[in-house]
């Protein structure tokens, strides 16, 4: 039996760059759709159900925000989130509508494909190694079902949102660094900024309604990283 391809689409409203991006996730034997603005985005990816989606930040018309917005009301799809401008505001905003990763134009369309496919085989944390759903006060993490429950409501978190929480619940003991958590969720092999893990740890802490001067669940060790609470 076959295995489906890897689905990838591509999202930008340059040309030459979706040419480039395309062709080499193409060389790696992916099966990838392309779109040059969000509206278009939004209809091929309901049509696809690409496996991972790079996303320009700054497309005409609908923005690269409002396109991942709309992409998680009805796909899982990592997002790969490309941005002109290095500063934080744009990877913060992207990030917290659910984009999984950022790559800061200029950019090698060899390591923008090193990412997609470290992102595509990370591995799942803690869920096979211990499928016990973890209790921390109100809190329940299923790694089984990838579900999260707080008070008895579920928690809608993005996969790599789950994959962090898992991670830190699987040993709520250890205090990871960013460096652990993310050869943890990633896998070895990811390059990008460390800090993408605190993005992440605070949209995981707002959804949990953790309060940044003193969380429950999520808590920072100074000078080392982050580790689970008691609730």
């Amino acid at each position: 039996m076959t295995a489906t391809p890897t689905r990838a689409l591509v999202v930008d409203d340059e040309p030459s760059l979706v040419t480039v991006v395309a062709g080499y996730l193409q060389r790696e034997g992916y099966t990838v759709d392309t779109a040059a603005d969000g509206e278009a985005a939004l209809a091929v990816a309901r049509r696809t159900r690409p496996d991972v989606v790079v996303l320009d930040l700054m497309l005409p018309g609908m923005d690269g925000v409002e396109v991942c917005r709309q992409l998680r009301t009805f796909t899982d799809a990592y997002v790969i989130m490309l941005t002109a401008r290095g500063d934080e505001v744009d990877k913060l905003i992207g990030l917290s509508v659910g984009a999984d990763d950022y790559v800061t134009k200029p950019f090698s369309p060899r390591e923008l494909v090193a990412r997609v496919k470290v992102m595509l085989r990370r591995p799942r944390a803690g869920a096979a190694a211990d499928p016990q759903v973890r209790r921390f006060g109100a809190l329940t993490v299923d790694p089984q079902s990838r579900e999260v429950h707080l008070d008895g409501t579920p928690v809608e978190l993005t996969r790599t949102e789950f994959d962090i929480l898992d991670a830190l619940a699987a040993r709520p003991r250890l205090a990871y660094s960013r460096a652990q958590l993310i050869e943890a969720v990633w896998g070895t092999g990811w390059v990008g900024d460390e800090h993408l893990v605190d993005i992440h740890i605070g949209h995981i802490r707002r959804k949990l309604g953790d309060e940044p001067a003193g969380p429950r669940y999520i808590l920072t060790v100074r000078g080392v990283g982050y580790r689970m609470g008691t609730g």
